[in-house]
């Protein structure tokens, strides 16, 4: 009986023929493979990706609800090492394009591929995915998917995982720990990259432990004996590619010091997504201010109040939050709170009044109103498009 565990791989494509046409001519078995679902759009394909965790999956570019572009984006955030081949249509290059950039491993196209095209494809993955995983913790892919949800509100499993393996194998005899985000974007280089020229470099750095989160960032552990050699290893890398940026905390001695800084680099880090900056780029009075506003969401700041906790007068801090952010702090506090609105609504299952305290706007009915007004449609009609529910009504 062969015992062998199968590759999964999930087939996304609004055309039946073309989701049937594959489960049945490509001859699975011979890649180790097999085919666990199948799905008419992008929001079913996540759905059923969530339930699968597939490691291959071929997805079409245009399909309704969610498209292939938005789903692989997804997916890639989700699970960095999945594979994703796209299916795409002559005039739809320039959205194929977009996808390999989010990290598709390639694309054919629906109406000329050939068969060994896409064989190819897969004998590439079956050898990336079976052999010996040298660069990823047996736990990483785990690890990051329980990391990914954590840090973005969904679950809170992470926590007790990192409680255990703080005590366990991140314990090293009690040295202090440093955490660091790595952002390799926009550089050659990858978080398993950096990790394989460790141990060509040296076998110790074995120790420290690596979590990849998404395409371009990775989380590095490093015990206090290692965190030399860790700082030498990552100006190397930087002389090679000089936009790869790391931050970091420490020393951390207890897990909820580690908690912290997890949660701390997260928020900088996406800050400087959002806008587009690091903490380099803006004065710092108005850089922590904007860190004080998104590490506390909820709470009803005003810019004297702001102001006082920066360090600057009222009108000082004015003068200088719009000249920086290039918004008024008002016209700012609103854009804030109307995106994390969207995401609460488009990516959680939280009543309207939860939401509403969230974001800091007191109860239901008074959001409901103002998301109206920001945006032309009630909340909870917005989250229903994003769900793919387009006939509900309010």
């Amino acid at each position: 009986m062969d015992t062998t565990k199968k590759i999964k791989v999930l087939i996304a494509d609004d055309e039946s023929i073309v989701r049937k046409g594959l489960r049945s001519t490509v001859p699975w078995e011979q890649f180790g493979m097999e085919v666990v679902a199948d799905a008419p759009n992008g929001v079913k394909a996540w759905e059923a990706f969530l339930e699968y965790r597939p490691e291959v999956v071929i997805t079409d570019i245009v399909m309704p609800e969610m498209d292939g572009i938005e789903l692989s984006r997804k997916v890639k955030e989700m699970a960095q090492h999945t594979k994703i081949i796209l299916l795409s249509c002559h005039r739809d290059f320039e959205y194929a394009q977009q996808g390999i950039r989010l990290g598709a491993s390639g694309y054919l196209l629906k109406t000329a591929f050939e068969d060994e095209e896409l064989e190819e494809m897969l004998k590439q993955f079956q050898r990336e995915l079976t052999a010996p995983a040298l660069d990823v913790p047996q736990d990483g892919e785990r690890l990051e998917t329980m990391l990914f949800a954590w840090l973005n509100g969904h679950s809170d499993k992470f926590l007790s995982e990192l409680a255990n393996l703080y005590e366990g194998k991140w314990h090293f005899g009690g040295q202090p720990l440093y955490l660091y985000l790595i952002r390799t974007v926009e550089c050659g280089a990858s978080w398993s990259g950096i990790l394989q020229e460790a141990r060509q470099d040296d076998r110790s750095m074995c120790d420290g432990t690596m979590i990849p989160y998404g395409e371009e960032y990775c989380y590095w552990i490093v015990p206090d004996y290692l965190k030399g050699a860790a700082e030498s290893l990552l100006v190397e890398c930087k002389s090679r590619c000089g936009k790869l940026q790391w931050s970091r905390r420490g020393a951390l001695l207890l897990s909820d010091d580690l908690k912290e800084a997890f949660m701390s680099l997260h928020k900088e880090s996406e800050l400087e997504r959002i806008y587009g900056v690091s903490g380099e780029d803006w004065p710092e009075p108005i850089w922590k201010a904007v860190h004080l506003l998104h590490a506390n969401p909820a709470a009803d700041w005003s810019a004297s109040d702001l102001a006082e906790e920066v360090g600057l007068s009222r009108s000082h801090f004015s003068i200088l939050f719009k000249k920086t952010v290039g918004d008024s702090f008002i016209a700012f506090q609103y854009k804030r709170k109307l995106r994390l609105a969207y995401g609460l609504l488009r990516d959680t299952t939280l009543t309207m009044q939860e939401i509403a305290e969230r974001t800091g706007l007191g109860d239901s009915k008074y959001f409901s109103k103002w998301f109206k007004r920001c945006t032309g449609q009630t909340p909870s009609h917005f989250r229903a498009q994003q769900k793919g529910d387009g006939s509900r009504t309010d």
